[in-house]
């Protein structure tokens, strides 16, 4: 067991919130639609549909087991991160370009 209290990281940075979760899991699947660099490397890779199905997947699996216990805020945003990636998904295997680009 750590020595860490409850909400704060072992390097002595800020604990990771609920907000800064879902972003991350976001990040992650722009990386699998080709969309943002690789944060390590810098590269963009050829889409990876099935990565960004399963980090939609994940996200939707996070809503539905968070109902009910989330602060508007943290709902909000993972509404919309839902609603874009969802979005994006559908642009993305029908094969259309995007119409705005990151």
């Amino acid at each position: 067991m750590s020595d860490q209290p409850l909400g704060s990281a072992p390097t002595g940075q800020p604990a990771l919130t609920f907000t800064a979760f879902v972003l991350s899991l976001a990040s992650t699947a722009a990386i699998h639609f080709g969309d943002l660099p690789d944060p390590a490397t810098g590269q963009r890779f050829e889409p990876n549909l099935e990565g960004a199905a399963q980090m939609i997947e994940i996200l939707a699996l996070l809503d539905q087991k968070t109902r009910g216990n989330l602060t508007a805020e943290e709902r909000q945003i993972l509404e919309q991160v839902l609603y874009e990636l969802r979005l994006r998904f559908v642009e993305a295997a029908s094969g259309g370009k995007r119409i705005i680009e990151p």
